[in-house]
């Protein structure tokens, strides 16, 4: 029961407690998940693993995981800014319906995101562009060419993300 999940879903991230707070993620479902619940769940993020789990788990597969990808990128909150870079990389990873260009509008987000040197944003940053290079030829060919711009941006933490995803 959809409705049943859900309710339980939210009294279990109303316990605060770290993996309960994930297995939240595990039994709530997508279709009952409302944006203004993302919002709330991702300005509790407090780590790097609940982050991606409630991502990977639940928000990339609502109906407004696109567009909260690239809202959550321009955050400047470390975990929520995380948040829309992870939520990038496991729709890239999980969603094998949508056309190349959802994933090629992330790259504006994914090229600005690259001079932040913060280590669970860099890291989600690098994570999103390496996972939309492994979806297809055509994406893959994309990636490259945006991790050669990304390569010349003065930043440390852009040299890093470009190698490292030229490297895999």
């Amino acid at each position: 029961n959809p409705s049943g999940r859900h309710k339980l879903s939210g009294q279990l991230w109303n316990s605060k407690l770290h993996e309960v707070r994930i297995l939240a993620s595990m039994i709530d479902h997508p279709d009952k998940v409302t944006e203004a619940q993302m919002d709330s769940w991702t300005a509790k993020f407090n780590s790097w693993d609940l982050c991606d789990q409630v991502c990977m788990n639940l928000f990339d597969k609502t109906p407004y995981a696109f567009n909260k990808a690239i809202e959550w990128s321009k955050r400047s909150k470390e975990f929520e800014k995380r948040a829309g870079y992870a939520l990038m990389a496991c729709l890239a990873w999980h969603d094998k319906n949508s056309p190349d260009s959802k994933f090629i509008k992330f790259f504006p987000h994914i090229k600005r995101g690259a001079t932040d040197g913060r280590n669970f944003v860099k890291k989600a940053v690098n994570w999103a562009l390496r996972q939309i290079g492994k979806r297809n030829k055509n994406l893959n060919k994309q990636a490259i060419k945006l991790a050669h711009e990304i390569q010349k941006i003065d930043s440390k933490a852009a040299h890093w993300i470009a190698a490292d995803a030229l490297r895999e």
